[in-house]
């Protein structure tokens, strides 16, 4: 079966887990922090923040960024509900911006119109959380100017496009935002297993999301100076969680980091090939601004389905018959049980609603072959009359 997306292991990247394997470290040796450092440098930030996924990299950045009960969070519908969950489980309340018809990231019209409306109400949010959908970065420097204007936050949910770039500033620079989060999950760009990583350019925000995903328990250089005839002294200073990352997958993103050029060269060429075959066929791809290049995580093609032989459902089920293991992303998270018992119904964003109903996302990773590309854009032309 071809799915969507999966890794690209090499033998080198084996290597370097196995000399952690037979290392005396397996969670808390030096890779970790070299692995902040290598991700920082390659995206143009101050500092990293390395944990066990990019849920638990967004659940600290909020903490970071001060969310609390009763705030107020918005993000995008067309996502993974991690961005989400991220704010409900500061207990903030959430809300979504519409996505934009053809980058399918966020609307900048729609988030101007909802800021407007929101300030006269005095409903202002205090974060936004806009994502970087299939690998393309989102209009970064407008929506840092609208958050000079209307006073909230921002938290790059870039899960879907480290290395990518915006009007040539890289992914994860947080030249526009306040923190950034990557996601190291084997069907993104790079892998450690599991695994996610915060950058931010503030000391303050990375020091607290640091002390945060290690229980609460102090790291600071000068309570352990003043304690030195203590060698035992720790400090529990805060409610935290267990969210390191262990250096057996930091080791892993090391090895894999260093291909990275090499895996988005790839990822762009498939990108091109698909839409070199399917260019004379009623077939929407995701609109790539000029001034931005995607890391293409995703391939998401929109079929014009009054002009299929098939409905959706019946597209659907040929991918998976013919062994594509196509999937949709994203269901309109607004829609699932949990979103409508808080008040979202059926409407409210009509087009991230659309999207859904005739979108799916094709295979594209590292390793698929050129002949499988050709197979698969075949098997798209015989869904039309």
């Amino acid at each position: 079966m071809i799915p969507y997306s999966r890794q690209s292991i090499s033998s080198k990247d084996i290597s370097e887990v196995k000399k952690v394997l037979k290392s005396n470290f397996l969670t808390q040796g030096k890779n970790v922090e070299k692995f902040e450092k290598f991700i920082s440098k390659i995206s143009n930030a101050k500092f990293g923040v390395a944990v066990s996924s990019a849920s638990s990299a967004l659940h600290l950045a909020c903490l970071a960024l001060g969310i609390k009960k009763g705030d107020r969070v918005w993000t995008v519908p067309n996502t993974f509900v991690a961005s989400a969950n991220c704010a409900i489980n500061c207990g903030a309340h959430i809300d979504f911006v519409d996505i934009d018809n053809n980058t399918w990231n966020i609307s900048i019209e729609e988030l101007e119109k909802k800021l407007e409306a929101s300030k006269k109400k005095n409903k202002l949010p205090k974060l936004l959380i806009p994502v970087h959908f299939g690998g393309q970065p989102t209009e970064q420097k407008k929506i840092w100017a609208l958050s000079k204007k209307y006073k909230f936050k921002i938290l790059e949910d870039a899960s879907h496009s480290i290395g990518a770039t915006h009007l040539n500033e890289k992914t994860g620079s947080c030249r526009w935002s306040d923190i950034t989060v990557f996601s190291f999950h084997p069907v993104k760009i790079i892998t450690t297993g599991e695994g996610g990583m915060a950058l931010t350019n503030s000391k303050k925000f990375a020091d607290e999301m640091k002390i945060l995903r290690t229980n609460g328990i102090s790291q600071n250089n000068f309570i352990h100076k003043k304690n030195k005839n203590k060698p035992w002294y720790y400090e529990h200073q805060k409610i935290g969680f267990n969210y390191r990352m262990n250096d057996i997958s930091a080791a892993l993103g090391i090895s894999q980091a260093k291909r990275i050029k090499e895996f988005i060269k790839r990822r762009n060429s498939i990108a091109k090939k698909y839409k070199n075959y399917l260019k004379k066929y009623p077939i929407k791809f995701q609109s790539i601004e000029r001034y931005n290049t995607s890391s293409f995580h995703l391939l998401p093609i929109k079929f014009d389905l009054k002009k299929t032989k098939m409905n959706y459902k019946e597209i659907f089920k040929k991918f998976r018959l013919n062994d594509y293991f196509v999937n949709l992303h994203y269901m309109p998270l607004h829609l699932s049980p949990y979103f409508r018992k808080i008040g979202f119904k059926e409407g409210d964003f009509k087009n991230a609603e659309e999207y859904a109903n005739s979108v799916i996302s094709i295979p594209i990773f590292n390793d698929l072959r050129d002949t499988e590309i050709l197979k698969i854009s075949n098997l798209i032309k015989s869904f039309f009359k």
